[in-house]
């Protein structure tokens, strides 16, 4: 497979799919056998959502190569034909659920839903106002789901609540990126998705700050401890400064005044507030933060298995 085929699969989006990482360690049961299961639902999440990036890129190809930035995609250019781009998808797709299937039903399960709902998010979903944002974070709870399904770990419903509620910031983020730079090209006629004519950015911001509210809450109810049915020890509460800041960070750096400082233009270089797995690579305070969420967490694992904590 050269270059264009790998670029096809979209494989700086595969971050996203690193949710599936969250089950064992939000369950503080991180060994050898939840990695490699948590490891295998990550590899058959990353076929199968690159199979619907393929069969998107199929379906779009027309529309892709009028756009100032999709023009560029594989399939768009012609460097990846579509009849090789179908037996890619196809490939990936089946590859993935049989696998998922053998290894636990309920992991098949879930990688079947998440199939079903791309279906229904490309077919109807997308086109729907506030069910493309949901349709969004649902496909991020189910990632976090598939890594408890390849696992044998029961999730608290504190953590799938804030899951959700994350997935649904990153979904209007996504969104209000998207208004910002259609706005930005109207003058030079761009066009404008339909969906997004039901959107103002007064709007997004209303919804984000009741999502943003839910998230913080739910994560705090999770660290509280085992007495509300969250995390095995209450001293988790000491990561929520890091979850706060995550998402204090992720606002700035979308906030189209902080673009304009950043840019001279006012033009978000790459629409990187609409990527929010580029926003994870790229900017290094929030890349910092997760990693020492990652290490508090670990730290405070290992002095409970110590018993210094409890």
């Amino acid at each position: 497979m050269n270059i264009p085929h790998l670029v096809a699969l979209r494989p700086r989006q595969w971050s996203k799919n690193l949710i599936v990482f969250a089950a064992p360690l939000f369950a503080f049961s991180i060994n050898g056998q939840t990695f490699l299961g948590s490891l295998l639902a990550f590899v058959l999440f990353c076929c199968t959502s690159s199979s619907f990036y393929l069969i998107n890129d199929i379906a779009d190809v027309e529309s892709d190569r009028r756009h100032p930035v999709k023009c560029k995609r594989p399939i768009a250019s012609g460097l990846v034909s579509i009849p090789v781009a179908i037996g890619m998808a196809a490939v990936l797709l089946v590859g993935a659920l049989t696998i998922g299937w053998w290894r636990s039903h309920y992991l098949g399960l879930t990688l079947l839903s998440y199939a079903l709902l791309q279906v229904a998010y490309n077919l109807r979903l997308k086109r729907t106002v506030i069910l493309d944002i949901i349709a969004i974070a649902t496909g991020f709870v189910l990632r976090a789901y598939a890594g408890a399904a390849a696992t044998n770990i029961v999730l608290s419903p504190w953590f799938l609540l804030c899951t959700a509620m994350l997935a649904l910031f990153l979904g209007i983020e996504k969104r209000k990126a998207e208004l910002r730079l259609v706005k930005m090209l109207a003058p030079q006629g761009g066009k404008m998705r339909s969906v997004l004519r039901r959107y103002s950015l007064p709007l997004l911001n209303r919804m984000e700050s009741v999502v943003t509210t839910g998230a913080v809450i739910s994560y705090a109810l999770w660290s509280a401890g085992p007495q509300l049915k969250g995390a095995s020890t209450p001293w988790m509460l000491l990561t929520l400064p890091f979850v706060i800041y995550g998402i204090f960070r992720y606002q700035l750096i979308s906030d189209p005044e902080e673009i304009a400082r950043r840019n001279d233009t006012g033009l978000e270089k790459g629409g990187r507030s609409e990527r929010p797995e580029e926003v994870l690579l790229t900017d290094k305070p929030i890349f910092f933060t997760v990693i020492i969420w990652v290490i508090a967490v670990f730290v405070i694992l290992l002095l409970k298995q110590q018993g210094i904590i409890e």
